[in-house]
């Protein structure tokens, strides 16, 4: 597998200073941690901070969405390995502005050992802290235990969200109560169609055949709830509509805001065939698609496949999703 690299021990290490050497103007590192990295205006005084990380290897997940309007700090593991929690100290520390801090994360067991730490911490230096994850994957568990689900694409909503609350001046209650309200109305069900290989591994992190694809694997490789040949991008639509709007029991007359996302290796030329096709299919069903974003937002380095998420909206999260954002890697 060919990449462009120097040393693939430096791989996030050399990324990450070529992301911050391109957009100084909006991001820089958390004092010398260059594994934190923060708004280049934090701290923002009198407002709620929002700090998230995760393993490097899915960009724009989770550095992309750290700017105005999203996220105020990131902290950034190794390729597919969480954070530690020094990092994701530093962060915090480096974008407090008084108000609180919500750490919003994917929910994987890592993450969550090391942001509670991190939180811990924070409540022995009296900044108050709350934690939300999101859970929005489908194929990793029933709705009836969709705390437990594992965090993907979707969570770009609960961002959104939670970085324009914050931007009214709202406190850290209130941030929190409209984050996970989102979060419960956020559904993601993805397809891959090929493997993805770590920098240096000698080998892909799972094997699929060239005629195969399989529906709900996760973004680290992770075992799908179905495998098999390849469909046409109408037969992948109908699946993943169904699963996504069977989960959140969407049906005429619902309101939703769409994300169909490339899991790296995914032309957007494809990706806006399989939005055609969804599209069809949701006005079917008489569900109305308020706001639509295709475009790479959770990848898995040179994975090539796609997810449908669904964010059932209401009056205010609709109104929150439509204030401005920007960040290098998304302006909405």
């Amino acid at each position: 597998m060919k990449k462009v690299m120097n040393d693939p021990a430096a791989f996030v290490d050399e990324s990450l200073q070529g992301i911050i050497a391109a957009h100084g103007d909006q991001l820089k590192f958390a004092g010398d941690d260059t594994r934190a990295v923060v708004r280049k205006e934090a701290p923002v005084e009198g407002k709620v901070a929002i700090v998230t990380g995760g393993g490097y290897g899915h960009l724009p997940t989770f550095l992309g969405f750290v700017g105005q309007g999203f996220c105020d700090g990131v902290a950034v593991g190794n390729v597919f390995t969480s954070p530690s929690s020094d990092a994701i100290l530093n962060a915090a520390r480096a974008v407090d502005g008084g108000k609180g801090i919500l750490f919003l994360f994917g929910n994987y067991m890592g993450d969550t050992m090391n942001f509670e730490m991190a939180s811990e911490m924070l409540q022995f230096e009296d900044i108050p802290c709350q934690i939300i994850k999101g859970s929005d994957d489908v194929a990793s568990g029933p709705r009836s235990d969709w705390e437990n689900r594992r965090g993907v694409a979707g969570i770009f909503f609960a961002y959104k969200i939670a970085g324009a609350m914050a931007d009214t001046g709202a406190s850290l209650e209130e941030v929190c109560e409209v984050t996970r309200r989102a979060c419960e109305r956020i559904a993601t069900m993805g397809v891959a169609f090929s493997s993805c290989q770590l920098p240096g591994a000698a080998a892909p992190i799972f094997e699929i055949g060239d005629d195969e694809m399989e529906i709900g694997m996760g973004i680290h490789g992770e075992p799908g709830v179905e495998r098999g040949k390849m469909r046409t991008s109408a037969e992948i639509a109908q699946v993943l509509v169904e699963k996504v709007t069977g989960d959140l029991s969407l049906g005429a007359g619902s309101e939703v805001a769409l994300l169909v996302n490339g899991l790296g290796a995914t032309s957007r030329e494809e990706l806006y065939i399989l939005y055609n096709d969804v599209k069809k299919i949701m006005d079917e069903k008489g569900i109305a698609i308020k706001r639509v974003f295709v475009e790479e937002f959770a990848t898995s380095m040179e994975m090539q496949g796609a997810s449908l998420t669904a964010f059932a909206l209401d009056e205010q999260l609709e109104e929150l999703l439509n204030k401005p954002g920007r960040t290098p890697f998304v302006c909405v």
